[in-house]
């Protein structure tokens, strides 16, 4: 497999350098879908798009088990330089370059797949539906494991070494309306003032207490009330809460804490307040035998010296909602050292791509061994 890889080395650095200068924003990956689909035709495989969105899947082998692994295409929109424009600041440029790598590795190794193994480019991970819209093309459904790759930031792994689970933690993003009274600011009694009753919305969201031991954040993000005239006591305001949860029960705690927070400021103030969820991202469910299988790939690509503890993050990843919306999913992902700096979504993030090589390595043995395994259970059964 290291000769493979060698031999490939160029190729794929081409491929990244092209997918990092021609970033497209979620569910606006026209072009890169695109550039994928023409690639691996002329590699002779059978890529197929997908129906209700931007990305694409693609084939390897045919029959039982299925082993899928899911890669994310899309690009972040933020100031660079004084510009705003696309930027790949969260490594889906790195991400995309080891998925298709470890398809024309397959290739190389010229081996027999005996079963399916289904690489999918999925659209739109940073809004947090990506993942949903995929789930809905019905390319999950079968698949017995699925397995996910995201580089990481050197303050998490430093650089050439790796980890078999990503504990991403869950995430939500409300957006709300006051609804209130304007009054002049010389009678307030006359009036309902959003801004109070976004301070009281504020201390209370302080009160809501959950298990001390999952690490938890709930705070008001965003708050805009008023115009330009400063004798004016605003009644409508609009805001935004940000709820974080390191695990799924905790974030359902913590949802239920904020709905009565809102509730309760609705009958001191007797004003209208809606409320509404734009992003819901789970917590990590991680497989222990997908885990497993990731290890002992990690160990044979790169030694079992540069072998880390599954990581613990606060950072948020869609790619979970496949285990939680498909229970029977066996699902798990790559941490990847790579001297990330100066961090994620930093504008200008960068990392050692050589360490791409070596993320193909051990995301191509992962599924082999997956498929392994699946093959086991079943004469085993």
């Amino acid at each position: 497999m290291k000769e493979e890889l060698d031999y490939l080395r160029p190729r794929l650095m081409e491929i990244f350098t092209y997918l990092h200068a021609n970033p497209e924003i979620s569910w606006h990956e026209v072009e890169t879908t695109n550039y994928i689909v023409e690639l691996l035709t002329q590699e002779g495989f059978s890529p197929i798009r997908f129906k209700n969105s931007t990305g694409l899947y693609v084939d390897v082998g045919n029959g039982d088990p299925k082993v899928g692994l899911r890669t994310d295409i899309d690009a972040l929109w933020q100031e660079v330089d004084g510009h705003f424009r696309a930027n790949h600041s969260c490594g889906h440029d790195g991400h995309m370059t080891m998925a298709i790598g470890t398809l024309l590795l397959l290739k190389e190794l010229q081996q027999t797949i005996n079963g399916t193994i289904r690489v999918i480019f999925q659209p739109a991970e940073e809004k947090g539906t990506g993942a949903l819209s995929v789930l809905e093309e019905g390319v999950i459904d079968d698949l017995d494991y699925l397995f996910g790759v995201h580089v990481r930031p050197v303050h998490e792994l430093e650089d050439g070494t790796y980890c078999a689970a990503l504990y991403h933690g869950a995430s939500r993003l409300l957006e709300g309306e006051i609804i209130g009274e304007d009054a002049h600011a010389a009678r307030p009694h006359l009036g309902i003032n959003a801004i109070e009753v976004g301070a009281t919305i504020i201390e209370d969201l302080r009160t809501i207490h959950t298990d001390p031991m999952v690490p938890v954040s709930v705070k008001m993000t965003k708050f805009h009330a008023g115009g330009d005239s400063g004798n004016i006591i605003p009644g409508n305001a609009s805001f935004t809460i940000d709820i974080r949860a390191q695990q799924n029960k905790v974030m359902d705690d913590l949802a239920q804490g904020v709905k009565r927070v809102i509730d309760s400021s609705k009958l001191l103030h007797k004003v209208q307040i809606e409320l509404r969820m734009v992003a819901n991202i789970v917590a990590a469910e991680v497989d222990t035998s997908a885990q497993y299988l990731m290890e002992q790939a990690i160990i044979q690509a790169a030694g079992l010296s540069n072998l880390r503890k599954p990581v613990h993050t606060p950072g948020g990843e869609d790619f979970h909602h496949y285990a939680v919306q498909r229970p029977h999913l066996k699902t798990t992902m790559l941490g990847l050292g790579c001297g990330l700096t100066p961090g994620l979504h930093h504008p200008k993030m960068k990392f050692k791509q050589a360490r791409l090589v070596t993320g193909v390595e051990i995301l191509t043995r992962a599924v082999l061994l997956a498929l392994e395994s699946g093959h086991k259970k079943e004469a085993s059964a």
